[in-house]
């Protein structure tokens, strides 16, 4: 696999946890709410999903061959955000706090 290829792994990582890690929207916009509901972070977990997918097409494209993909790849692509996003739901609900 080429750097592109790793740069886009490793930051599909952090942006699946992104959402479960802090309580500002975005890791930006501070809330009113003293924690985010779940229904945001499921938000911003779909917007990171297309934003870091965009920038995988975009190094692709650059990279030379930029290949047509069908919703079988969507499906696939999602379905593992979502279990990279799992330490960071682990550490925000199935943690004991004091």
């Amino acid at each position: 696999m080429s750097a592109a290829g790793w740069f886009i792994v490793l930051l599909a990582l952090v942006g699946a946890n992104l959402p479960f890690l802090n309580q500002r929207l975005f890791a930006a916009v501070p809330l009113k709410a003293v924690k985010k509901s779940a229904w945001i972070r499921i938000a911003e977990l779909i917007v990171l999903y297309f934003v870091i997918g965009a920038l995988g097409f975009l190094l692709e494209a650059r990279a030379g061959n930029r290949f047509e993909q069908g919703w079988q790849f969507y499906a696939i692509t999602f379905a593992l955000f979502v279990v990279f996003a799992f330490p960071g739901f682990t550490f925000q609900y199935l943690v004991k706090r004091r």
